[in-house]
């Protein structure tokens, strides 16, 4: 383990970059992993870390140490001074713990007939991106496919809030949904507002459902909404407009998680 205390040091301006600059990631092909959760979920997918930082105090944490430990020989390790990591990290609140790890090589999304799936339309808040992600993986959905417009999917806001789901599924960017659901078989959900449209608790989902979420604000693209082959709104006898993206889907595909038994 080497220690960094400069703010000049390569390692550091590097972190930093990756934390804050999408460019710096596209151009690089790595992300940051902030956290000893996402860290250890990497692990567990077999996915190699190019690099571990800890900081001063996140050392003296006993699960710091067992990543450490379970990383040892596999990639470098440095240690930072509290205020140094606190510069370097992604987030507000320092996890102690992060990682630098290489994106996943982009492959051409295969859509399977038999299965659900999400489409995401341009959702731009990362901690939206990320938490329909984690709720995807956690609903038993293994693919995610989005549009242009949406937050950089390995951004680490958006691994932060997905909380280990890009490791469990397929997450595909900058897609074209038309060309992959021109052959779905199952039904298209488009998720709207509105009377005119099927209430979730009335729609059958024992079938595959290719599910689209829209947005924030604007909700879905008007060719998306063309695609669907049903129009559903989640009945809301309170007196709010709409509910946040994330939390729709959530109960959108935890409805059909129920459903299905």
């Amino acid at each position: 383990m080497i220690a960094i205390h400069s703010r000049d040091n390569p390692l550091v301006k590097r972190i930093h970059a990756l934390s804050t600059s999408g460019r710096e990631r596209r151009k690089t092909g790595l992300t940051v992993l902030d956290g000893a959760h996402l860290v250890s979920a990497a692990l567990d997918a077999g996915l190699p870390l190019t690099q571990l930082v800890v900081s001063d105090s996140g050392l003296r944490r006993e699960e710091h140490r067992a990543l450490l430990d379970r990383s040892r020989g596999n990639c470098p390790v440095a240690s930072l001074p509290d205020a140094l990591f606190a510069h370097v990290g992604a987030v507000d609140s320092p996890s102690g713990l992060l990682a630098l790890m290489q994106m996943p090589a982009s492959e051409a999304p295969v859509v399977s007939a038999t299965s659900s799936l999400v489409v995401l339309d341009a959702v731009q808040d990362a901690g939206n991106l990320g938490t329909l992600l984690r709720t995807a993986a956690a609903a038993g959905i293994e693919l995610a496919l989005l549009t242009d417009g949406c937050a950089q999917a390995w951004s680490p806001r958006v691994l932060r809030a997905g909380m280990g789901a890009h490791f469990r599924m397929q997450v595909h960017e900058h897609v074209d949904v038309s060309a992959l659901l021109s052959g779905y078989t199952g039904q298209i959900a488009a998720t709207v507002l509105g009377v005119q449209s099927c209430s979730l608790f009335a729609l059958d989902l024992a079938g595959p459902t290719a599910w689209l979420f829209g947005a924030e604000g604007r909700g879905l693209s008007a060719d998306l909404q063309a695609m669907a082959t049903t129009q559903v709104h989640i009945p809301m006898p309170g007196q709010v407009e709409s509910l946040n993206v994330a939390a729709a889907a959530a109960i959108c595909l935890f409805e059909q998680v129920r459903q299905r038994g």
